[in-house]
Protein backbone atom coordinates (compact mmCIF):
# COMPACT_ATOMS: atom_id res chain seq x y z
CA UNK A 1 0.00 0.00 0.00
CA UNK A 2 0.78 3.63 -0.45
CA UNK A 3 2.59 5.39 2.85
CA UNK A 4 2.86 9.36 2.95
CA UNK A 5 6.18 10.64 3.35
CA UNK A 6 6.12 14.13 5.00
CA UNK A 7 9.13 16.25 3.70
CA UNK A 8 9.05 19.60 5.99
CA UNK A 9 10.27 22.66 5.33
CA UNK A 10 13.18 22.83 7.11
CA UNK A 11 14.28 19.25 5.68
CA UNK A 12 14.96 19.91 2.28
CA UNK A 13 17.80 17.02 1.60
CA UNK A 14 17.96 14.20 -0.81
CA UNK A 15 19.77 12.24 2.01
CA UNK A 16 16.87 12.66 4.67
CA UNK A 17 16.15 9.64 6.38
CA UNK A 18 12.25 9.19 5.28
CA UNK A 19 12.91 9.88 1.66
CA UNK A 20 16.14 7.01 1.85
CA UNK A 21 13.43 5.02 3.87
CA UNK A 22 10.36 4.72 1.37
CA UNK A 23 10.19 3.81 -2.15
CA UNK A 24 9.56 6.63 -4.81
CA UNK A 25 8.38 3.87 -6.75
CA UNK A 26 5.64 3.68 -4.88
CA UNK A 27 5.01 6.09 -2.09
CA UNK A 28 3.87 9.48 -1.88
CA UNK A 29 5.78 12.70 -0.70
CA UNK A 30 3.60 15.58 1.18
CA UNK A 31 4.81 18.81 1.73
CA UNK A 32 2.52 21.67 2.66
CA UNK A 33 2.62 25.30 3.10
CA UNK A 34 0.60 25.92 5.96
CA UNK A 35 -0.53 28.93 7.88
CA UNK A 36 0.19 27.24 10.93
CA UNK A 37 4.07 26.85 10.36
CA UNK A 38 3.58 30.53 9.01
CA UNK A 39 2.00 31.72 12.69
CA UNK A 40 2.53 30.15 15.55
CA UNK A 41 5.32 33.05 15.70
CA UNK A 42 5.14 36.31 13.83
CA UNK A 43 7.85 35.15 11.56
CA UNK A 44 9.67 37.61 9.71
CA UNK A 45 8.66 37.76 5.85
CA UNK A 46 12.21 37.03 4.46
CA UNK A 47 11.71 33.75 6.26
CA UNK A 48 8.53 32.90 5.10
CA UNK A 49 9.63 33.90 1.38
CA UNK A 50 12.59 31.78 1.54
CA UNK A 51 10.95 28.78 3.29
CA UNK A 52 8.30 28.60 0.65
CA UNK A 53 10.56 29.11 -2.03
CA UNK A 54 13.11 26.54 -1.23
CA UNK A 55 10.24 24.09 -0.79
CA UNK A 56 8.53 24.92 -3.82
CA UNK A 57 11.95 24.00 -5.59
CA UNK A 58 12.64 21.16 -3.77
CA UNK A 59 9.18 19.63 -4.66
CA UNK A 60 10.13 20.26 -8.17
CA UNK A 61 13.49 18.46 -7.55
CA UNK A 62 11.55 15.43 -6.26
CA UNK A 63 9.68 15.19 -9.09
CA UNK A 64 12.84 15.06 -11.35
CA UNK A 65 14.05 12.46 -9.45
CA UNK A 66 11.07 10.42 -9.88
CA UNK A 67 8.94 10.90 -7.09
CA UNK A 68 5.10 11.49 -6.96
CA UNK A 69 4.83 14.75 -5.04
CA UNK A 70 1.81 16.10 -2.80
CA UNK A 71 2.13 19.63 -2.71
CA UNK A 72 -0.39 22.05 -1.29
CA UNK A 73 0.31 26.14 -1.65
CA UNK A 74 -0.82 28.31 0.98
CA UNK A 75 -3.54 29.85 -1.44
CA UNK A 76 -4.71 26.56 -2.03
CA UNK A 77 -8.87 26.31 -1.39
CA UNK A 78 -8.16 22.65 -0.23
CA UNK A 79 -5.65 24.02 2.31
CA UNK A 80 -6.23 22.65 5.78
CA UNK A 81 -3.77 25.05 8.13
CA UNK A 82 -2.13 22.68 9.65
CA UNK A 83 0.74 20.08 8.93
CA UNK A 84 -1.69 16.99 10.55
CA UNK A 85 -4.90 18.66 8.43
CA UNK A 86 -3.04 18.16 5.05
CA UNK A 87 -1.19 14.23 6.32
CA UNK A 88 -5.11 13.45 7.25
CA UNK A 89 -6.52 14.62 4.09
CA UNK A 90 -3.64 13.02 1.94
CA UNK A 91 -4.40 9.68 3.76
CA UNK A 92 -7.82 9.89 2.80
CA UNK A 93 -6.95 10.87 -0.96
CA UNK A 94 -4.28 8.21 -1.50
CA UNK A 95 -5.86 5.44 0.87
CA UNK A 96 -2.78 5.78 2.44
CA UNK A 97 -1.36 3.03 5.49
CA UNK A 98 0.56 5.76 7.41
CA UNK A 99 2.67 8.04 7.37
CA UNK A 100 6.58 8.11 7.57
CA UNK A 101 8.63 11.09 8.56
CA UNK A 102 12.20 12.65 10.04
CA UNK A 103 11.86 13.54 13.53
CA UNK A 104 10.88 17.59 13.68
CA UNK A 105 13.39 20.04 15.50
CA UNK A 106 10.38 21.31 17.57
CA UNK A 107 8.53 19.15 20.27
CA UNK A 108 5.38 21.31 18.95
CA UNK A 109 5.51 19.14 16.45
CA UNK A 110 7.20 16.15 17.56
CA UNK A 111 3.96 15.90 19.69
CA UNK A 112 1.40 17.01 17.28
CA UNK A 113 2.30 14.32 14.56
CA UNK A 114 2.33 11.44 17.34
CA UNK A 115 -0.96 12.52 18.05
CA UNK A 116 -2.60 12.43 14.92
CA UNK A 117 -4.87 9.22 13.90
CA UNK A 118 -2.98 7.87 11.29
CA UNK A 119 -0.17 5.05 11.54
CA UNK A 120 3.06 6.63 12.09
CA UNK A 121 6.34 6.19 11.75
CA UNK A 122 9.21 8.61 13.13
CA UNK A 123 12.73 8.33 11.78
CA UNK A 124 16.11 9.96 13.18
CA UNK A 125 17.19 12.95 11.34
CA UNK A 126 20.51 11.60 10.17
CA UNK A 127 21.89 14.59 9.13
CA UNK A 128 23.05 15.92 12.15
CA UNK A 129 26.47 14.56 13.47
CA UNK A 130 25.42 13.49 16.50
CA UNK A 131 22.55 11.57 17.81
CA UNK A 132 20.29 12.16 20.47
CA UNK A 133 22.06 8.84 21.98
CA UNK A 134 25.45 9.53 21.61
CA UNK A 135 24.66 13.08 23.22
CA UNK A 136 23.07 11.78 26.33
CA UNK A 137 26.28 8.98 26.60
CA UNK A 138 28.15 11.99 26.38
CA UNK A 139 26.14 13.96 29.32
CA UNK A 140 26.19 11.25 31.81
CA UNK A 141 27.12 11.64 34.73
CA UNK A 142 28.70 14.99 33.79
CA UNK A 143 28.72 17.67 36.50
CA UNK A 144 28.29 20.52 33.97
CA UNK A 145 27.81 19.94 30.31
CA UNK A 146 30.26 22.24 28.77
CA UNK A 147 30.73 22.32 25.01
CA UNK A 148 34.17 22.62 24.35
CA UNK A 149 34.47 19.13 26.01
CA UNK A 150 31.74 17.96 23.76
CA UNK A 151 33.24 19.76 20.52
CA UNK A 152 36.23 17.83 21.12
CA UNK A 153 34.53 14.53 21.04
CA UNK A 154 33.00 15.71 17.79
CA UNK A 155 36.17 16.63 16.53
CA UNK A 156 37.74 13.03 17.36
CA UNK A 157 34.88 11.33 15.40
CA UNK A 158 34.43 13.32 12.27
CA UNK A 159 38.51 13.40 11.87
CA UNK A 160 37.90 17.25 11.56
CA UNK A 161 41.38 19.00 12.02
CA UNK A 162 42.97 16.62 13.47
CA UNK A 163 46.95 15.51 13.38
CA UNK A 164 46.63 11.55 14.08
CA UNK A 165 44.72 11.66 17.78
CA UNK A 166 45.91 15.30 18.37
CA UNK A 167 44.16 18.35 17.25
CA UNK A 168 45.28 20.16 14.23
CA UNK A 169 47.85 22.71 15.55
CA UNK A 170 48.41 21.60 19.04
CA UNK A 171 45.34 22.99 20.40
CA UNK A 172 41.96 22.40 20.32
CA UNK A 173 40.78 25.42 20.43
CA UNK A 174 41.96 29.13 18.56
CA UNK A 175 39.07 31.24 19.90
CA UNK A 176 41.98 33.77 21.68
CA UNK A 177 43.18 35.01 18.33
CA UNK A 178 39.09 35.58 16.89
CA UNK A 179 38.12 38.49 18.98
CA UNK A 180 40.13 41.76 17.12
CA UNK A 181 38.13 44.79 17.53
CA UNK A 182 36.42 46.25 13.75
CA UNK A 183 38.51 46.85 11.20
CA UNK A 184 38.74 50.15 9.56
CA UNK A 185 37.74 48.23 6.20
CA UNK A 186 35.88 45.11 4.68
CA UNK A 187 37.43 43.87 1.49
CA UNK A 188 34.80 40.69 1.19
CA UNK A 189 31.47 41.98 -0.76
CA UNK A 190 28.66 39.79 1.51
CA UNK A 191 26.68 37.14 0.15
CA UNK A 192 25.67 36.60 -3.03
CA UNK A 193 22.31 37.80 -4.19
CA UNK A 194 20.12 35.26 -6.00
CA UNK A 195 16.85 36.30 -8.29
CA UNK A 196 13.91 35.50 -6.11
CA UNK A 197 10.29 33.76 -6.95
CA UNK A 198 8.18 36.77 -7.50
CA UNK A 199 5.13 34.65 -6.92
CA UNK A 200 5.92 33.60 -3.78
CA UNK A 201 7.05 37.61 -2.67
CA UNK A 202 3.91 38.35 -3.99
CA UNK A 203 1.97 35.95 -1.94
CA UNK A 204 3.57 36.83 1.32
CA UNK A 205 3.32 40.40 0.82
CA UNK A 206 -0.03 39.93 0.81
CA UNK A 207 -0.64 37.75 3.45
CA UNK A 208 2.07 38.77 5.86
CA UNK A 209 2.83 42.12 4.76
CA UNK A 210 2.35 43.34 8.63
CA UNK A 211 4.59 41.63 10.10
CA UNK A 212 7.63 42.76 11.72
CA UNK A 213 10.61 42.59 8.69
CA UNK A 214 11.79 44.17 5.12
CA UNK A 215 10.51 41.21 2.49
CA UNK A 216 12.52 43.20 -0.19
CA UNK A 217 14.87 43.51 -1.74
CA UNK A 218 15.01 39.64 -1.72
CA UNK A 219 18.46 38.18 -1.77
CA UNK A 220 18.30 34.56 -0.64
CA UNK A 221 19.53 31.20 -2.05
CA UNK A 222 16.84 28.91 -2.72
CA UNK A 223 18.17 25.70 -3.70
CA UNK A 224 21.23 23.93 -3.29
CA UNK A 225 23.25 24.86 -5.88
CA UNK A 226 22.93 28.28 -5.08
CA UNK A 227 23.44 27.85 -1.46
CA UNK A 228 26.92 26.01 -2.60
CA UNK A 229 27.72 29.10 -4.44
CA UNK A 230 26.81 31.16 -1.74
CA UNK A 231 29.76 28.77 0.18
CA UNK A 232 32.28 28.67 -2.36
CA UNK A 233 32.15 32.56 -2.67
CA UNK A 234 33.02 33.12 1.11
CA UNK A 235 35.32 29.84 1.18
CA UNK A 236 37.46 31.84 -1.16
CA UNK A 237 37.21 35.38 -0.36
CA UNK A 238 35.57 35.71 3.43
CA UNK A 239 36.88 32.54 5.16
CA UNK A 240 40.60 33.87 5.81
CA UNK A 241 39.32 36.99 7.92
CA UNK A 242 36.41 35.39 9.26
CA UNK A 243 38.44 34.25 12.29
CA UNK A 244 40.09 37.44 13.36
CA UNK A 245 36.90 39.47 13.19
CA UNK A 246 34.39 37.24 13.88
CA UNK A 247 32.76 39.52 16.96
CA UNK A 248 33.06 42.43 15.32
CA UNK A 249 30.26 45.09 14.31
CA UNK A 250 30.31 48.03 12.55
CA UNK A 251 27.57 50.53 11.45
CA UNK A 252 27.88 50.69 8.16
CA UNK A 253 28.82 46.92 7.05
CA UNK A 254 26.05 44.43 8.27
CA UNK A 255 27.69 41.47 6.98
CA UNK A 256 31.58 41.26 7.54
CA UNK A 257 33.16 38.26 6.88
CA UNK A 258 30.44 35.99 7.90
CA UNK A 259 29.63 33.08 5.43
CA UNK A 260 25.50 33.63 5.63
CA UNK A 261 25.18 29.54 5.04
CA UNK A 262 23.17 29.11 8.49
CA UNK A 263 20.04 29.83 6.44
CA UNK A 264 20.99 27.20 3.74
CA UNK A 265 22.40 24.79 6.94
CA UNK A 266 19.32 25.20 8.83
CA UNK A 267 16.47 24.00 6.16
CA UNK A 268 18.84 21.33 4.59
CA UNK A 269 19.93 23.24 1.51
CA UNK A 270 24.20 22.28 2.81
CA UNK A 271 25.26 19.23 4.51
CA UNK A 272 27.27 20.69 7.68
CA UNK A 273 29.90 17.60 7.24
CA UNK A 274 30.33 18.52 3.94
CA UNK A 275 30.27 22.22 4.65
CA UNK A 276 33.14 21.67 7.62
CA UNK A 277 35.32 19.56 5.08
CA UNK A 278 35.34 21.88 2.42
CA UNK A 279 36.21 24.55 4.56
CA UNK A 280 39.29 22.35 6.00
CA UNK A 281 40.65 21.81 2.63
CA UNK A 282 40.99 24.81 2.24
CA UNK A 283 43.54 25.06 5.27
CA UNK A 284 45.20 21.86 3.82
CA UNK A 285 45.36 23.69 0.40
CA UNK A 286 47.08 26.35 2.47
CA UNK A 287 44.30 28.90 1.52
CA UNK A 288 43.11 30.34 4.64
CA UNK A 289 44.52 30.61 8.20
CA UNK A 290 43.93 27.35 11.16
CA UNK A 291 42.58 30.21 13.69
CA UNK A 292 39.20 30.92 10.82
CA UNK A 293 38.71 27.30 9.75
CA UNK A 294 39.10 26.17 13.81
CA UNK A 295 36.58 28.59 14.50
CA UNK A 296 33.78 28.15 12.28
CA UNK A 297 34.13 24.63 12.44
CA UNK A 298 33.70 24.56 15.85
CA UNK A 299 30.52 26.78 15.31
CA UNK A 300 29.14 23.75 13.18
CA UNK A 301 30.14 20.60 14.86
CA UNK A 302 30.49 22.02 18.21
CA UNK A 303 27.84 24.75 19.30
CA UNK A 304 25.32 23.61 16.48
CA UNK A 305 25.07 19.91 17.29
CA UNK A 306 25.30 20.69 21.15
CA UNK A 307 22.87 23.14 21.21
CA UNK A 308 21.10 20.11 19.42
CA UNK A 309 21.67 17.97 22.19
CA UNK A 310 20.74 20.22 24.97
CA UNK A 311 17.39 21.24 23.38
CA UNK A 312 16.08 17.50 23.26
CA UNK A 313 17.58 16.35 26.32
CA UNK A 314 15.81 19.15 28.46
CA UNK A 315 12.69 18.20 26.93
CA UNK A 316 9.96 20.49 26.30
CA UNK A 317 9.43 22.50 28.82
CA UNK A 318 12.72 24.14 28.44
CA UNK A 319 11.69 27.40 26.43
CA UNK A 320 9.64 28.09 29.99
CA UNK A 321 12.19 27.99 32.13
CA UNK A 322 12.90 31.24 33.89
CA UNK A 323 15.51 30.83 36.29
CA UNK A 324 16.37 34.82 37.42
CA UNK A 325 12.64 35.60 37.58
CA UNK A 326 12.87 37.81 34.84
CA UNK A 327 9.45 39.29 34.18
CA UNK A 328 10.31 42.78 32.44
CA UNK A 329 8.24 42.85 28.89
CA UNK A 330 9.72 43.08 25.57
CA UNK A 331 10.03 46.43 24.92
CA UNK A 332 8.64 47.96 21.61
CA UNK A 333 11.95 49.33 20.63
CA UNK A 334 12.61 45.23 20.04
CA UNK A 335 10.01 45.82 17.27
CA UNK A 336 11.57 48.75 15.80
CA UNK A 337 10.41 51.55 18.13
CA UNK A 338 12.59 54.64 18.36
CA UNK A 339 15.82 54.21 20.71
CA UNK A 340 18.39 56.50 21.38
CA UNK A 341 21.16 53.30 21.85
CA UNK A 342 23.00 53.20 18.32
CA UNK A 343 24.03 49.45 18.95
CA UNK A 344 20.74 48.16 19.65
CA UNK A 345 18.85 50.64 16.39
CA UNK A 346 21.43 48.90 14.29
CA UNK A 347 20.94 45.56 15.18
CA UNK A 348 17.36 45.98 15.13
CA UNK A 349 17.51 47.25 12.14
CA UNK A 350 19.53 44.78 10.38
CA UNK A 351 17.29 42.18 11.76
CA UNK A 352 14.42 44.14 10.25
CA UNK A 353 15.68 43.99 6.57
CA UNK A 354 17.94 40.96 6.29
CA UNK A 355 16.28 38.86 9.09
CA UNK A 356 19.88 38.47 10.14
CA UNK A 357 22.29 39.54 12.49
CA UNK A 358 25.87 37.70 13.61
CA UNK A 359 26.08 35.82 16.41
CA UNK A 360 27.76 38.86 18.97
CA UNK A 361 25.08 41.16 18.13
CA UNK A 362 22.22 38.65 19.27
CA UNK A 363 24.52 38.05 22.05
CA UNK A 364 25.98 40.82 23.41
CA UNK A 365 23.44 43.18 22.16
CA UNK A 366 20.40 42.60 22.03
CA UNK A 367 20.54 39.55 23.98
CA UNK A 368 22.87 41.46 26.24
CA UNK A 369 20.41 44.07 27.06
CA UNK A 370 17.30 41.55 27.56
CA UNK A 371 19.41 39.85 30.18
CA UNK A 372 20.04 42.69 31.88
CA UNK A 373 16.60 44.54 32.21
CA UNK A 374 14.95 41.83 33.31
CA UNK A 375 12.92 40.80 30.18
CA UNK A 376 11.01 37.69 30.25
CA UNK A 377 12.87 35.09 28.55
CA UNK A 378 9.57 33.84 27.00
CA UNK A 379 9.33 36.83 25.07
CA UNK A 380 13.01 36.88 24.30
CA UNK A 381 13.23 33.45 22.87
CA UNK A 382 9.82 33.92 20.72
CA UNK A 383 11.29 37.20 19.09
CA UNK A 384 14.16 35.54 18.20
CA UNK A 385 12.36 32.52 16.65
CA UNK A 386 9.84 35.01 14.89
CA UNK A 387 12.92 37.18 13.64
CA UNK A 388 15.83 35.09 12.12
CA UNK A 389 15.28 33.52 8.91
CA UNK A 390 17.82 30.50 10.92
CA UNK A 391 15.86 30.33 13.73
CA UNK A 392 14.43 27.21 14.42
CA UNK A 393 13.36 26.40 18.31
CA UNK A 394 15.94 22.87 18.43
CA UNK A 395 19.13 25.35 17.56
CA UNK A 396 17.10 29.06 18.61
CA UNK A 397 16.18 28.49 21.90
CA UNK A 398 19.32 26.66 23.80
CA UNK A 399 20.90 29.73 22.30
CA UNK A 400 18.60 32.66 24.06
CA UNK A 401 17.02 30.44 26.50
CA UNK A 402 20.60 29.07 27.89
CA UNK A 403 23.16 31.13 26.71
CA UNK A 404 21.78 34.34 26.15
CA UNK A 405 19.45 34.99 29.09
CA UNK A 406 20.72 32.58 31.31
CA UNK A 407 17.27 31.09 32.22
CA UNK A 408 17.77 27.34 32.48
CA UNK A 409 20.08 28.32 35.18
CA UNK A 410 23.64 27.43 34.31
CA UNK A 411 23.16 24.26 32.09
CA UNK A 412 24.80 25.70 28.91
CA UNK A 413 26.64 29.16 30.64
CA UNK A 414 29.11 28.90 33.45
CA UNK A 415 27.92 32.59 34.46
CA UNK A 416 25.56 35.20 32.35
CA UNK A 417 26.61 36.71 29.38
CA UNK A 418 26.69 40.40 30.30
CA UNK A 419 28.75 42.75 29.86
CA UNK A 420 28.72 47.04 30.26
CA UNK A 421 28.92 49.18 27.42
CA UNK A 422 33.01 48.86 27.32
CA UNK A 423 32.98 45.44 25.81
CA UNK A 424 30.89 46.86 22.88
CA UNK A 425 32.93 49.86 22.27
CA UNK A 426 35.65 47.68 22.10
CA UNK A 427 34.02 45.42 19.14
CA UNK A 428 32.45 47.70 17.30
CA UNK A 429 32.74 51.75 16.20
CA UNK A 430 28.58 52.17 17.43
CA UNK A 431 29.30 54.05 20.62
CA UNK A 432 31.11 56.90 18.74
CA UNK A 433 27.37 57.78 16.83
CA UNK A 434 25.42 56.87 20.16
CA UNK A 435 23.55 59.74 21.87
CA UNK A 436 24.90 57.98 24.53
CA UNK A 437 28.24 58.28 25.77
CA UNK A 438 30.15 54.67 27.03
CA UNK A 439 32.93 56.72 28.65
CA UNK A 440 29.83 57.55 31.51
CA UNK A 441 29.06 55.57 33.69
CA UNK A 442 26.65 58.07 35.57
CA UNK A 443 24.39 61.22 34.50
CA UNK A 444 22.35 62.27 31.92
CA UNK A 445 24.08 60.78 28.69
CA UNK A 446 25.22 57.31 30.53
CA UNK A 447 25.47 54.59 28.32
CA UNK A 448 22.73 52.75 29.80
CA UNK A 449 24.57 49.16 29.64
CA UNK A 450 26.84 50.82 32.23
CA UNK A 451 24.08 51.30 34.31
CA UNK A 452 21.88 48.23 34.11
CA UNK A 453 25.24 45.82 34.34
CA UNK A 454 26.17 47.05 37.57
CA UNK A 455 21.63 46.45 38.54
CA UNK A 456 21.73 43.02 37.05
CA UNK A 457 24.85 42.39 39.56
CA UNK A 458 23.38 44.13 42.68
CA UNK A 459 19.73 42.64 42.27
CA UNK A 460 21.10 38.99 41.62
CA UNK A 461 23.86 39.16 43.98
CA UNK A 462 23.07 36.24 46.35
CA UNK A 463 23.10 33.78 43.24
CA UNK A 464 26.13 35.00 41.57
CA UNK A 465 28.47 36.65 44.17
CA UNK A 466 30.02 33.19 45.33
CA UNK A 467 30.44 32.15 41.42
CA UNK A 468 34.38 32.08 40.38
CA UNK A 469 34.13 33.91 37.45
CA UNK A 470 32.46 36.48 38.96
CA UNK A 471 33.87 37.78 42.22
CA UNK A 472 35.98 40.78 40.79
CA UNK A 473 32.84 42.04 39.38
CA UNK A 474 31.62 42.31 42.94
CA UNK A 475 35.10 43.03 44.18
CA UNK A 476 34.81 46.64 42.14
CA UNK A 477 31.21 46.79 42.74
CA UNK A 478 31.81 46.52 46.54
CA UNK A 479 34.76 49.27 46.43
CA UNK A 480 32.60 51.71 45.21
CA UNK A 481 31.31 54.70 47.19
CA UNK A 482 27.79 54.66 49.03
CA UNK A 483 26.76 57.48 47.18
CA UNK A 484 28.06 56.12 43.88
CA UNK A 485 26.22 52.76 44.10
CA UNK A 486 23.28 54.75 45.22
CA UNK A 487 23.14 57.24 42.12
CA UNK A 488 24.18 54.36 39.55
CA UNK A 489 21.35 52.13 40.86
CA UNK A 490 18.77 54.76 40.93
CA UNK A 491 19.48 55.96 37.63
CA UNK A 492 19.09 52.50 36.04
CA UNK A 493 15.50 51.96 38.13
CA UNK A 494 14.79 55.78 35.95
CA UNK A 495 15.71 53.92 33.00
CA UNK A 496 13.86 51.25 33.25
CA UNK A 497 10.68 52.86 34.00
CA UNK A 498 10.91 55.12 31.65
CA UNK A 499 11.29 52.20 28.87
CA UNK A 500 8.28 50.60 30.55
CA UNK A 501 6.26 53.55 30.23
CA UNK A 502 6.75 53.28 26.35
CA UNK A 503 9.11 56.80 26.77
CA UNK A 504 12.03 56.83 24.04
CA UNK A 505 15.35 55.37 25.98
Amino acid sequence: MVRLVLVLGDQLSVGLSALLKTDKGNDVVVMSEVMGEATYVPHHPKKIAFTFSAMRKFAERLRADGWQVAYTRLDDPENTGAITGELIRRAAEFDAAGVVYTEPGEWRLINALAAMPLKTHCLPDTRFIASHQEFEDWAEGRKQLRMEYFYREMRRKTGLLMDGDQPEGGKWNYDHENRKPAPDEVDFAGPLWFAPDEEVLDLVEARFGNNFGTLRPFWFATDADQAQEQLTHWIEAGLPKFGDFQDAMLNDNRFLYHSLISFYLNVGLLNPLDVCRQVEAAYRAGLTPLNAVEGFIRQIIGWREYMRGIYFREGPDYVTRNALGHNRRLPDLYWGGETRMNCMAKAVSQTKDEAYAHHIQRLMVTGNFALLAGIDPAQVHEWYLAVYADAYEWVEAPNVIGMSQFADDGIIASKPYISSGNYIHKMSDYCGSCAYRVQDKTGEKACPFNLLYWHFLDRHRDRFSGNPRMGNMYRVWDRMDDTRRETVLSEAERFLVRMDDGEIV
